[in-house]
């Protein structure tokens, strides 16, 4: 017995019926992603050399560190790929932001309600096993190709790290310091607010980092449905057999994850509560 027929008539009853909302969505989207895009391609060269500068050293404390990565956008120029390195930073980063926004209250939802997680969690793991170049087929039936498309599957596959370790954070808050605010009288909100998500921030700003690192797996994918960017070039390169151009769009994404992994774990990093030495 087959399913995709069943499934291929639900996606057409969908876009029959939420074709409204669809093309809000991807209206809203396609906004932020020119608005980044915009932000992004006004800053000059210079400036994302001196941001990677004081980003490394306020998370990382090390000169030699921030040095490095402050360099290392100089070869993307160099490359003469700077302008597609923005495109694909774009999309990444409108992918990580609506992640955010979705991943966390999720994760929250899961770490409050043990029926929630229950009806999250297998959803999670569908969508982390699932083969990414499945997700690009709903993406382009929806909003068809181009850089929605991209966005949108980019989050399908980058969301469940934010969702876990966001519901990981809070669950791993100890029992003694809820009790301890429970005591003082706080409600199951303040609770939330005040305790367990401050506590959580290192384990939220591991999954932000994660969850961005398979954002930027997903970039020669999304160039496949109109992403652009990084991907077209290496999809350039393997339609020409071109080793060259392949290694210098490859090392390109190379040094975007090395910049975004180094600060973002550094900045997790600092929120780690100190350790305890007394004992």
């Amino acid at each position: 017995m087959h399913v995709a027929d069943f499934i291929n008539s639900a996606v057409d009853w969908l876009l029959v019926t939420f074709s409204g909302f669809f093309n809000g969505l991807s209206a809203a989207i396609l906004k932020l992603l020119m608005g980044i895009n915009s932000v992004l391609f006004a800053i000059p060269w210079w400036g994302y050399i001196l941001l990677v500068l004081v980003g490394a050293w306020f998370t990382t404390k090390k000169a030699g560190t921030a040095v490095s990565l402050a360099v290392l956008p100089i070869f993307i120029g160099m490359f003469g790929l700077w302008d597609r390195a923005l495109d694909t930073f774009s999309v990444i980063f409108t992918a990580v932001i609506i992640s955010i926004f979705l991943g966390i209250p999720f994760g929250v939802l899961m770490a409050e309600s043990k029926m929630a997680e229950k009806i999250i969690r297998p959803l999670l793991d569908t969508m982390q096993t699932m083969p990414s170049f499945v997700y690009l087929i709903p993406a382009v039936m929806i909003f068809s190709l181009g850089k929605v498309s991209a966005v949108l599957a980019t989050i399908i596959y980058s969301l469940p790290p934010i969702v876990r370790l966001t519901n990981l954070g809070l669950n791993q808050v100890s029992a003694q310091t809820e009790e301890a605010a429970l005591a003082y009288g706080t409600t199951r909100w303040q609770l939330l607010k005040e305790v367990r998500l401050p506590l959580a921030v290192p384990s939220i700003l591991t999954g932000i980092n994660q969850t961005t690192m398979m954002a930027l797996a997903m970039v020669v994918i999304a160039s496949m449905i109109g992403g652009g960017g990084l991907g077209d070039e290496v999809l350039r390169a393997i339609n020409r057999i071109d080793v060259g151009l392949g290694f210098e769009a490859g090392i390109s994404v190379v040094i975007l994850a090395i910049i975004i992994d180094r600060l973002t774990q550094g900045l997790a990093k600092r929120w780690e509560p100190p350790l305890d030495t007394t004992s």
